[in-house]
């Protein structure tokens, strides 16, 4: 009996919804479809299956004042102009430097193959060439600065060992006058019997001095023994890169320089001819060279402090 009344009831509901047209078109603005429960129940199951019952779109103004939302074609273009500006190309500057970053993942990628585009390599060249002048001015300020401070302690000497004449009014070129020696050593006996005031050097100053040992060699008179050798070339370990520290000044190469000269009994030069034979700058670089290979090779030999 309750079946039998359910079933009429929907006949009910069914013809009603089919003769008034008004009401079924108030219940389909309403929920999509009229029937009451059951029949929004049906009509849930259906939309899951089909993706749902979308309401027609309202037609909208274009361009209207003071409309919030987009028109139809609005939506796109602001999404294409958002993208536009990823797909730009790069700028010119940009390409001709070869920038990591320019164009799409594909340039880059040639771009990091490829290396620096030429401007970039220019731009690094450049910048590259100016480490080398700086250190150039840094190294020729301090080699001046410390020449300046070497004339000035040497003229306050007060027992006049040495002095110091600049050859062509040159601070990187000195001739130095060594005055004295041991006065027990028969150098000196020489000296006073050959009326020789002093002996005469010559001192040459590289770019990177005080870091580098100046060239030192004998002008006059001419020497035998005392290691001074062959146009004036001079035998000491300090002299060379090896044994050399920035810390000696030129007093003190010239105080160790008088004493080797007596330690290696040292002589002035009177043979007939020989004596008045002046040594020259090749022959001592060339020397000079020899016996610094010749050390590197077997060692140098340091006497003991006893011996002066």
């Amino acid at each position: 009996m309750a079946t039998l009344l359910r079933k009429i009831g929907l006949i009910r509901l069914h013809n009603r919804d089919t003769e008034d047209p008004k009401h079924h078109h108030n219940n389909h603005r309403a929920g999509g479809g009229g029937g009451g429960p059951q029949s929004a129940a049906l009509r849930g199951k259906g939309g899951a299956k089909s993706g749902g019952h979308k309401p027609p779109q309202q037609p909208h103004p274009a361009g209207g004042a003071g409309d919030a939302s987009p028109g139809p074609g609005k939506g796109k273009g602001k999404r294409a102009a958002e993208l536009a500006p990823r797909d730009k190309a790069p700028p010119p500057a940009a390409v001709a430097a070869g920038a990591p970053g320019a164009g799409g993942p594909r340039e880059r990628a040639a771009g990091a193959r490829a290396g620096p585009g030429p401007a970039a390599a220019a731009a690094a060249a450049a910048g590259g060439s100016l480490v080398p002048a700086a250190r150039q001015q840094h190294c020729a300020q301090v080699r001046s600065r410390r020449l300046m401070k070497e004339l000035r302690d040497i003229a306050r000497l007060s027992d006049r060992f040495i002095s110091v004449e600049l050859v062509d009014e040159s601070l990187f070129d000195w001739n130095v006058k060594l005055h004295q020696v041991d006065k027990d050593s028969v150098l000196w006996q020489d000296m006073k019997e050959t009326n020789t005031e002093f002996i005469l050097l010559n001192l040459t100053f590289p770019d990177n001095f005080p870091f580098s040992p100046p060239f030192m060699r004998v002008l006059s008179p001419r020497l035998e023994n005392g290691y001074v050798l062959d146009g004036g070339a001079i035998c000491m370990e300090l002299l060379t890169p090896r044994g050399w520290s920035s810390a000696y000044t030129v007093e003190a190469v010239m105080r160790q320089f008088a004493a080797s000269l007596v330690k290696g009994q040292g002589r002035i030069c009177r043979k007939a001819g020989k004596s008045k034979k002046s040594f020259s700058r090749k022959e001592a670089e060339a020397t000079f060279k020899s016996l610094v290979k010749t050390h590197e090779k077997y060692g140098w030999v340091t006497p003991p402090v006893s011996d002066g």
